[in-house]
């Protein structure tokens, strides 16, 4: 009885099947010939057709095959130029091998795609390729830094700060930007967060790009505000709410951990038990809180008629930021808040509102278009997946390789048919 077989295309451009074998390993070896017909002269760039000889036998690494290891073994042609002095050969380049390069293009693109999401060492592991070609495969396809080509329009930016090193403040900056389709694009990794810096990556931007970015996000951080108001005058600048809300809701921590000392003193052992808790029972909305969460707000505000009415200013601040209302209203609306505060006596929110009016044109252009930059901090969380599993990625410029990698792999180098090389 015959073995079953199949027959498939090796969809490779411009190349003749010679003859297919497995080597001792069991790897599947194909050997082929260009049916090129002529190439680019080396020196003078002209077409050229007078054939002269071969090039050395190459082998390179190929997709794989019914989980077999799979590899292209050809010579390449050489051609002559009867037009330039001394009559040089030329030997020809096929578009589906890089020369010096040992994989064909489309095993780049496949080990690439093994690495989303991975390490350098468990993909050539899993491949058996060494971790340099592994690692040429990335240098190859990924640039170090950004491609302004790629994009027509930028949309909404987004800066925000990551230190690489735990426990450290050597932060790296990551400029992204969100698209009109919702796709979110790295753009550099800056190596600190000085306005310098920061200025000098915005003014690398092209002119026609920078005048499709209508909105920045970022933290308070002042030096990100300076170069954003200097290089894209034009721009809106948002600071992100989640850093207006963290700014707040620390006054409020803070005034919850004098009350919890005070009490300490004051309660007695089991009285005070009961407000164990109180550090989520407060910082979290009263909506998300459960049951026994409930409770230790309840008693805890009970206790301290001081961080009761504070607890009442907060949730009407955040009331604001919920609310589906123009710029112009929020700034009324902000402004009785900051009477109320006043009113009540409440001290907790004193250097919150020094912050607020000292910012209030780019935090009040939140509620211009609701923007914020969610989508730098879920990247964020995209990073510290990353250094996790690449501990010791320190290298801006492979870092940006790699969380551009990470975004864009799936898409960039998924196989699709026809498989070409």
């Amino acid at each position: 009885m015959s073995k079953a077989q199949v027959t498939i295309p090796l969809a490779i451009p411009d190349v003749r099947v010679l003859k297919t074998e497995f080597n001792q390993s069991g790897d599947l070896v194909i050997t082929v010939e260009s049916t090129k017909a002529e190439t680019r002269c080396r020196k003078c760039g002209r077409g050229i057709g007078k054939f002269h000889g071969h090039g050395n036998w190459m082998t390179v690494r190929y997709l794989p095959v019914f989980g077999r290891g799979c590899y292209l073994r050809y010579r390449p042609r050489r051609y002559q130029c009867l037009e330039c002095d001394e009559h040089p050969t030329t030997t020809e380049h096929l578009d589906w091998h890089e020369p010096g390069s040992p994989h064909a293009a489309s095993y780049d693109r496949y080990l690439l795609l093994q690495l989303v999401n991975s390490t350098i060492e468990d993909v050539s592991i899993k491949e058996q390729a060494s971790y340099d070609s592994v690692l040429g495969a990335l240098e190859r396809l990924i640039a170090t830094e950004v491609d302004w080509s790629q994009y027509s329009h930028l949309g909404t930016l987004g800066l925000d700060e990551i230190a690489l090193k735990k426990g450290h403040r050597d932060f790296v900056v990551i400029v992204t930007a969100r698209l009109a389709d919702g796709q979110v694009v790295l753009l550099g990794v800056l190596a600190d967060r000085r306005k310098e810096t920061v200025a000098k990556f915005l003014r690398s931007i092209p002119e026609p790009l920078k005048n499709t970015i209508h909105t920045a996000c970022c933290d308070m951080y002042e030096g990100y505000l300076e170069a954003l108001r200097e290089d894209l005058p034009k721009v809106r600048v948002v600071i992100d709410r989640f850093h207006v809300a963290k700014t707040y809701r620390e006054g409020l921590d803070n005034l919850r951990k004098r009350e919890m000392k005070r009490l300490k003193a004051q309660l007695s052992e089991s009285e005070y038990k009961q407000l164990k808790g109180s550090l989520w029972a407060v910082r979290k909305r009263r909506e998300d809180l459960n049951e026994a969460q409930t409770q230790v707000l309840n008693l805890l505000l009970e206790y301290s008629p001081e961080l009761k009415a504070a607890y009442a200013l907060l949730e009407e601040l955040t009331a604001i930021f919920d609310e589906p209302i123009s710029k112009r209203t929020a700034q009324t609306k902000l402004r009785k808040w900051i009477e109320h505060v006043i009113a009540s006596g409440v001290k907790c929110f004193d250097d919150f509102i020094k912050t607020l009016k000292r910012l209030w044109e780019p935090i009040t252009n939140y509620f211009v278009a609701r923007k914020n930059s969610a989508f730098v901090e879920g990247l964020n969380n995209k990073i510290k997946v990353l250094k996790r599993r690449c501990y010791g990625l320190f290298n801006l410029k492979h870092f940006f390789q790699r969380l551009y990698l990470d975004l864009n792999g799936y898409r960039l180098f998924r196989i699709r048919p026809p498989y070409v090389a």
